[in-house]
């Protein structure tokens, strides 16, 4: 949490670096965050009522599984708060104001058994209103008691969020709707996969498909669930992801090696577009001081990887590599082409508050945009990256499976895979 880690530096450090120059060798300044989300709450302690604008935004948790709270969201202002919902605009915002905004989204409770989404409730089908909605949606929300502002949601999975408190009524005042989610709400012999394909094919950002996922406005009638947020971004990840490299198989594969790399925000992101038959990698290297090697003494490499026939078990690496498996999709779609990747990423010392796996999907996707460089082999293209690692190289090629694989030429094995 920000305020901890303010708590943790010398006031002395503070007022020599003023949130300027990063003295105290985190990624973001904690004071401004503090600052910047107690305005946005009117520096209350004692609110009851969340009076505002959602993007629009419900979060379902995942605790008391198959009963979950399901969480409608806003920040206590009026007006066009869009941004907070779309992923892609979240880059460009500097990292105190994207984290202090996510930190004043205020949101109530109510707890939903999952199946509830076969036949909503009033209560429920409000709230899917919210994720139907085309834009911004004024919400008024009654608290059973005070939001305890000191508590924030931070996972590695989702964007930060505020507090929260149960529910004593919610209503909203209806805006329009966004036509490509309100046909797949109506379309109730629709597969939820089939909605998800059909919404991203039309341009809607994933947060939005992940949410409509997650309210269960989506799949056939029978089926639908009400499904927690972190499940729901991971699913769709996945869903969209599969159906790109699927596509991409039909296509020709590329003729050279294009390495790309990008630094940003306390991350070096790199990747290597592979002239061969679909082989995937997503890999991590946290430093000492980073979010998940906070007392480590060195930095850690994890990768997991997939073959020609992807994977049948979850990665232990998690969410990220499906968000960036999107990217390398998108990557080739793009190029009209197929082939294999590896993707890493190091994480330094500072970057030490999760921001959700968006910020992967989002930087890839930039990455990708980027021109490449050209090889003609694997060490050549792992050379240019290479060159503004930290970790040492060898470190992270000892480690990779498509490196190897690559490099000495036993494809067989991973295309059984």
């Amino acid at each position: 949490m920000p305020v901890k880690a303010k708590m943790s530096i010398p006031a002395s450090l503070c007022m020599r670096c003023r949130g300027a120059k990063r003295l105290c060798g985190l990624s973001y300044c904690p004071i401004e965050i503090e600052m910047i989300t107690r305005s946005k709450i009117s520096g209350r302690s004692n609110i009851k009522e969340i009076d505002g604008s959602s993007p629009p935004s419900v979060f379902v948790g995942r605790y008391g599984y198959p009963k979950v709270s399901v969480y409608p969201s806003a920040p206590p202002i009026r007006g066009d708060t869009s941004n907070l919902s779309v992923s892609a605009s979240w880059l460009d915002m500097p990292l105190e104001e994207f984290i202090s905004a996510r930190l004043s989204m205020l949101r109530g409770s109510r707890e939903f058994a999952v199946d509830a989404a076969v036949d909503p409730d009033a209560l429920l089908q409000r709230i899917q209103e919210i994720s139907l909605s085309k834009g911004s949606v004024d919400v008024d929300i009654l608290l059973e008691r005070p939001i305890d502002t000191s508590k924030i949601e931070i996972d590695d999975h989702v964007t930060p969020m505020g507090p929260a408190s149960p529910m004593k009524t919610f209503s909203l005042d209806p805006s329009g709707t966004e036509q490509h989610i309100e046909k797949v709400y109506y379309d109730t012999d629709m597969k939820a996969k089939d909605a998800v394909m059909k919404l991203y094919e039309n341009g809607i950002d994933i947060e939005r498909i992940s949410q409509s996922l997650s309210v269960g406005i989506m799949g056939e009638g029978k089926n639908r669930k009400i499904v927690p947020t972190r499940w729901s971004i991971t699913a769709v990840d996945s869903m969209i992801s599969d159906d790109l490299i699927e596509e991409a198989k039909q296509r020709p594969t590329i003729d050279k090696f294009l390495a790309y790399r990008m630094r940003v925000n306390g991350n070096y992101f790199m990747a290597i577009l592979t002239p061969s038959n679909w082989i995937y990698e997503w890999g991590e290297s946290w430093f000492p001081g980073s979010t998940w090697n906070m007392w480590g003494n060195q930095a850690e490499v994890e990768i997991d990887y997939e073959g020609y026939n992807g994977r049948k078990t979850y990665p232990d690496i998690g969410g990220c590599y499906y968000s960036s498996r999107v990217a390398v999709g998108e990557a080739f779609k793009k190029l009209g082409r197929s082939g294999g990747a590896i993707t890493w990423r190091e994480i330094y010392p500072g970057f030490n508050i999760p921001v959700g796996v968006w910020f992967v999907r989002e930087n890839m996707r930039r990455l990708f945009a980027q021109k490449p460089e050209v090889f003609d082999t694997i060490d050549e293209a792992m050379n240019y990256v290479s060159e503004w690692m930290r970790v040492p190289p060898e470190k992270w090629k000892s480690n990779s499976y498509v490196y190897k694989t690559l490099k000495y030429n036993n494809l067989e094995r991973f295309f059984s895979l």
